[in-house]
């Protein structure tokens, strides 16, 4: 008997049977390898293709040679770690990178894709300085700036580096001629600084300059004019400024006299013209007397001899009557002696009586006799 020729497919050549039909078609989606609610299709059902079949969702995710995963809640892997909310919004297996995670402490504080940062320790940069500690009380992202430094003396800044020490006297508030001293620079220590004067070491003052100078020329102590100088302004000494007037005149302790008119004091006396040629304080005997009767009789620092009487001298013989009408120094010779009875004479001192016998008028033999001895009675033997 002859052996019959194997069956052969016609899509698959390699595929043969012997007594009977050979198996041609393949169809994997035949045993429901999808899910449910995926749908199969096997695109070569040839028997030596296998695992090409495609499992495809309704939402349109596809797999090929297995069941497709649909759904894909990426929260389930706990991507956000402790402290933190997940959700996905969208779990379709296509849909990836798309969970939020929301801080439990601060809910606004949220990312997505990953874990968000709900801490933010603003010590975590050592903001302070060194020998600083740092404390920040709210650590959430949306807390900033309220961290504190605090100095190992007690010192505490919040939301930067603390200033530990603070010596006051950097700015010079003594200012120039003070020395300045800070008792305690501690940043919280203020207005302890204390000034003491260089030129007077006793005098001092805390928190602000010592009065070291005292100018008593502040006050404007000399008159209008003057120029005032102190040349010790130390607060113990007083009364050491000096006052200079513009012509040299000095005064110390007080206003200067610049001006000092000679003439105020009348020296010459009456009937004579003063004047003072120059009336600076510090210009003295200076001043001249002019006689009014005479302006050609002139005399400095003291009255002129304005009047030359004659009589003064007493020219006329005793129990004469001496006068002199113009008793002026270019006058002279016109004064009179005048006699008690009445004989006069000028320039020098009067025969009050004439004997007229005294010349012998009578002669030889006579006796003479003059009754009326008067100088002006003539005659009359």
């Amino acid at each position: 008997m002859t052996t019959p020729a194997p069956a052969t497919c016609t899509s698959d050549t390699t595929i043969k049977k012997t007594g009977g039909p050979a198996s041609c078609n393949n169809d994997e989606c035949a045993s429901n390898p999808c899910g449910a609610g995926q749908t199969c299709k096997d695109p070569n059902q040839s028997p030596s293709s296998t695992g090409d079949y495609t499992c495809t969702c309704s939402n349109g995710v596809v797999a090929t040679g297995g069941a497709a995963t649909c759904t894909n809640d990426e929260c389930t892997s706990s991507p956000c770690g402790t402290g933190q909310t997940c959700k996905d919004a969208n779990t379709a297996a296509n849909s990836l990178k798309d969970y939020t995670c929301t801080c439990t402490s601060d809910t606004t504080v949220k990312k997505t894709g990953g874990p968000a940062s709900c801490n933010n320790d603003e010590c975590a940069s050592n903001p302070c300085g060194a020998g600083q500690t740092c404390k920040d009380p709210n650590q959430s992202p949306s807390s900033t700036g309220d961290y504190t430094c605090t100095c190992s003396n007690g010192v505490v800044a919040t939301g930067g580096s603390a200033t530990c020490t603070k010596d006051e006297c950097t700015s010079s508030p003594c200012g120039s001629g003070q020395t300045c001293k800070d008792a305690n620079t501690a940043a919280n220590s203020l207005h302890d600084f204390t000034c003491t004067c260089d030129s007077d070491t006793t005098i001092t003052k805390t928190d602000g300059p010592a009065t070291c100078a005292k100018d008593e020329c502040a006050s404007s102590p000399c008159g209008n004019g003057q120029t005032c100088k102190d040349p010790n302004q130390s607060p113990s000494s007083t009364g050491d400024y000096t006052c200079t007037c513009s012509n040299g005149v000095v005064a110390t302790g007080g206003a200067a006299t610049c001006t000092n008119d000679e003439c105020t004091s009348s020296p010459c006396g009456s009937g004579q013209t003063c004047k003072d040629a120059n009336t600076a304080a510090n210009s003295l005997h200076d001043f001249t007397c002019t006689c009014d009767s005479d302006t050609t009789i002139t005399k400095t620092d003291g009255p002129a001899t304005c009047s030359k009487n004659e009589c003064d001298k007493n020219p006329c013989a005793t129990g004469q009557t001496c006068n002199d009408p113009t008793p002026i120094p270019s006058k002279t010779g016109d004064y009179t002696c005048t006699c008690s009875n009445g004989v006069v004479a000028t320039g020098g001192s009067a025969t009050c009586t004439n004997d007229e016998c005294t010349s012998n008028p009578c002669g030889t033999g006579q006796t003479c006799k003059d009754a009326n001895t008067a100088a002006n009675s003539l005659n009359d033997y």
